[in-house]
């Protein structure tokens, strides 16, 4: 069965981007959500394999969603999406419980090679 994947961007484009690079590994995407409340509440409804999260959007950020998530699930596999000059909060959302990060501009291969490290144990 393939592992379910919600991804968590509030930028459409992004969205559709990253579930194209999701779904070409063979992977399924389950949810996409637009800010950190919807990504809690679709991680809670669709209990995902893993969760891409953006860090900076309206509303409730990737961190704090990422902290909610962790406190919901501690076995929550969460890959944080974020620009390079984010680094203070991509050190944050480790230290809130996320496994990994990506940096965007996202390139498909480090997106592979980051799903395959955590879904593949």
């Amino acid at each position: 069965m393939a592992k379910e994947i919600l991804i968590t961007d509030d930028a459409n484009f992004m969205r559709t981007m990253l579930a194209k690079i999701v779904e070409d590994n063979g992977y399924e995407v389950v949810g996409k959500a637009e800010n950190g409340e919807d990504a809690i509440q679709q991680y809670k409804e669709l209990e995902p394999d893993l969760v891409t999260m953006d860090i900076t959007m309206p509303g409730m950020d990737g961190i704090e969603a990422t902290k909610e998530i962790i406190d919901y699930d501690p076995d929550a596999r969460i890959v944080v999406c974020s620009a390079m000059g984010q680094k203070p909060m991509v050190l944050e959302a480790i230290e809130a419980g996320a496994k990994d990060f990506i940096v965007k501009p996202i390139k498909p291969d480090k997106v592979k090679e980051t799903l395959e490290k955590l879904l593949e144990e």
